[in-house]
């Protein structure tokens, strides 16, 4: 099994997007200022619209799942895309608070409808050995693509917070232009009927598969840990007296760590490690970096603990992915992945509120203790789902993964 194979040509083009798509995405970390600045509105009030924000985006992930099962991946990934833009244009435009909100929650009505279809395009293109790297891929170019993001929005800021969302319109339309020119049309594929005559078919419905919310369950945990690291660490550097803008730095040395991390999934000790194995090592290390956290107040100790778990991170989050893919039944890709997705959702709203509550009332060293000593749970936890996947592909319910032209 080499891993020197060139990824399908839509996968990489998809990447590709997705990047463009990214190098924009930096205008909601700007909502809340939008809101106070532009229309005088208090911090609860701002608060309350990104919740509101937050809460949409999780019923649009579900909408995105199901339609990428239904009428395709690439409608699904143009049609979000799309929606996104107009959204964002409104917020540019609005002239009157109530106007903004409503725009807001719009956006977080169509903010996730393109995740879960592109997760399946990728899941389709490329063989089941191959799916921890694609995932792999596609994070990384994210997370570099996220660099430049911070660039893009210091220079417009400049100018008018409103150029950002107008920014990040632009880059939605160029990701959704892309997408419909370049990558294959969709082609209905029918969905097989539970006839299967050995041992009992495989779930149709995600909420219904036992080994999925298991998935579930420990990505929502894992996605709380990880949105503590995303929201919460520049308020916790200025709590022990460093900058919080030096935070930028650390995201920096996460997004170079997991990009130059890449080969080393195809090689021999990394490529042969078994999912459950996989997850156990990359939960510790999250769990050693976060650690590292709570014991060092310096700046480089910072930036080799971010180092730290971001090799942990490069174990997880493809692997996570590909174990979601391999429970899917035929034709419920897009589902499965949009159910798993609601983690990130789900998050949202609850590691804000975490995070700055462990803050106030135990300082960083109870925030990065508590996150570290649950990358220690997830450690145990993880792995049952994973075996759950393997067995099944034991007992042959699992089939092979329909190939895209």
């Amino acid at each position: 099994m080499r891993g020197s194979t060139r990824l399908p040509r839509t996968v990489r083009l998809l990447i590709v997007a997705r990047a463009v798509n990214r190098l924009g995405a930096f205008s909601m970390s700007f909502l809340t200022v939008l809101i106070t600045t532009d229309f005088g509105a208090g911090a609860a009030v701002a608060g309350g619209v990104s919740a509101a924000f937050g809460l949409a985006t999780i019923p649009s992930r579900l909408a995105g799942g199901r339609l990428a099962d239904r009428i395709g991946r690439r409608r699904t990934i143009v049609a979000g895309l799309t929606g996104c833009a107009v959204a964002q244009l409104g917020l540019a435009a609005s002239g009157s608070l109530p106007s903004a909100v409503g725009f807001a929650v719009l956006l977080g009505l169509v903010f996730e409808l393109y995740e879960p279809p592109s997760q399946a395009m990728i899941a389709d293109a490329v063989a089941p050995s191959e799916h921890v790297r694609a995932y792999g891929l596609l994070n990384a170019a994210l997370a570099t693509a996220g660099m430049g993001a911070g660039l893009v929005a210091a220079g417009l800021g400049h100018w008018d917070l409103r150029w950002l969302f107008v920014a990040d319109a632009l880059t939605c339309l160029l990701c959704a232009l892309t997408v419909h020119l370049a990558l294959p049309a969709d082609h209905r594929t029918p969905v097989p009927t539970p006839a299967a005559p050995d041992h009992t078919p495989a779930p149709a419905a995600p909420w219904r598969d036992r080994a999925l919310l298991l998935m579930l369950a420990t990505g929502t945990l894992f996605a709380v840990v990880y949105l503590q690291i995303m929201t919460t660490l520049p308020l916790a550097m200025e709590h022990e007296g460093l900058r919080p803008t030096d935070a930028g730095l650390l995201f920096t040395a996460s997004a170079l760590t997991i990009s130059a991390g890449q080969p080393l999934l195809r090689r021999s000790p990394l490529a042969a490690l078994q999912p459950p194995a996989a997850f156990t090592t990359g939960y510790l290390l999250l769990a050693l970096g976060l650690a590292g956290y709570a014991l060092t107040h310096s700046l480089p100790a910072h930036l080799a603990a971010t180092v730290v778990w971001s090799v942990g991170d490069l174990l997880l989050v493809g692997r996570a992915y590909a174990v979601v893919v391999a429970l899917a039944p035929p034709g419920g890709r897009g589902r499965y992945l949009a159910a798993y997705g609601t983690s990130w959702g789900i998050a949202g709203i609850v590691a804000p509120l975490l995070g700055t509550q462990l803050i106030e009332h135990t300082g960083p060293t109870g925030l990065w203790s508590t996150t570290a000593l649950t990358c220690l749970l997830l450690a145990a936890l993880q792995p049952a789902p994973a075996q759950r996947t393997t067995a099944r592909h034991t007992d042959g319910n699992r089939q092979p993964a329909p190939t895209t032209g």
